[in-house]
C-alpha cells in the first residue's frame, strides 16, 4: 500500500468528529420602553419567544453557529421590555456527510447554545427590574425538521412554475 493509499483509508476509516471550540456572546440588547409606568401596570404579562439561527462557514472544518432569541413582553398590550441575545459557537467538524452535517449544525449545535442564551435572558430580565423568567426548553429537532419541509415545498412550488 502505498502512503497516498494509507492516508486515504485512514481518512475513510475515521468517522464524523465534533470539536466545541468556543461558546461566546455576540449581541445582546434590552429596552425597556415604557419604564417606569410599566411597573404599575396590572394585567397579566404577554411573554413572546422568537429564535433564530445562523450558520457560517469560517473554513473548511469550523462554523460558526449563532442562536438568536428574542423576547417580548406585553402587558395591556404595552411593551414591558424586549430582550435580544445572540449566543455563538464556533464548531469543528470533520468527516461529516452533507446531510449529517446539515442536521448537526441544525439540531445538536443549537442545543448546545440554548442554556447559555437562557441564562443571559433570564439576568437581563431580572436586572432589569422584572419578574424572573426561565425559557422553556426548545425542541431544536422539531424546528429542524419544520425548517426541511418548508424548504421542500419551497422548491417544488418553484419547479412547478
Amino acid at each position: 500500500m502505498t502512503e497516498e493509499n494509507k492516508a486515504a483509508a485512514t481518512t475513510e476509516n475515521q468517522g464524523p468528529t465534533m470539536s466545541l471550540q468556543k461558546i461566546y456572546l455576540k449581541d445582546v440588547s434590552f429596552e425597556a420602553p415604557n419604564a417606569p409606568h410599566i411597573f404599575n401596570e396590572q394585567g397579566q404579562p404577554e411573554i413572546k419567544l422568537n429564535m433564530s439561527q445562523k450558520v457560517n462557514k469560517l473554513d473548511d472544518t469550523t462554523y460558526e453557529v449563532a442562536l438568536t432569541a428574542t423576547v417580548t413582553c406585553t402587558v395591556n398590550e404595552k411593551t414591558a421590555y424586549l430582550a435580544e441575545v445572540c449566543q455563538a459557537g464556533l464548531f469543528g467538524m470533520q468527516n461529516f456527510e452533507d446531510q449529517a452535517l446539515h442536521q448537526t449544525l441544525g439540531v445538536y449545535c443549537p442545543n448546545v447554545l440554548f442554556p447559555y442564551i437562557r441564562q443571559q435572558v433570564s439576568d437581563l430580565v431580572l436586572t432589569g427590574g422584572f419578574q424572573p423568567l426561565m425559557l422553556q426548553p426548545v425542541n431544536f429537532e422539531q424546528m429542524y425538521a419544520q425548517q426541511m419541509q418548508k424548504a421542500q415545498e419551497q422548491a417544488a412550488s418553484s419547479t412547478k412554475q
